[in-house]
């Protein structure tokens, strides 16, 4: 996950609707079930879905009170300790 992209994607959030986000994610889960695809665009496409969930657990986050800095590095901790352990 790009911490980057996902700050980007949170703003998007901000400014249209996180409706938007889910609908791309529901895209590209339906796409990545296509059989013509390579292992590299599968990958491509799972590192596109795991940015937009996670641009979503933020901004759920900054919706209930905190701050956009303090949810992203919540969210970064969180994944970081879930590959640790």
């Amino acid at each position: 996950m790009r911490l980057p992209l996902i700050k980007h994607i949170g703003e998007f959030i901000e400014q249209n609707d996180r409706d938007f986000i889910i609908e791309a994610i529901e895209t590209l889960e339906h796409l990545s079930e296509s059989e013509n695809l390579k292992d590299e665009e599968l990958d491509v496409i799972g590192e596109l879905i795991s940015n937009l969930y996670g641009a979503i657990e933020v901004q759920e986050l900054v919706d209930n009170g905190t701050s956009r800095k303090e949810a992203l590095n919540a969210f970064m901790k969180r994944v970081v300790g879930s590959i640790d352990g």
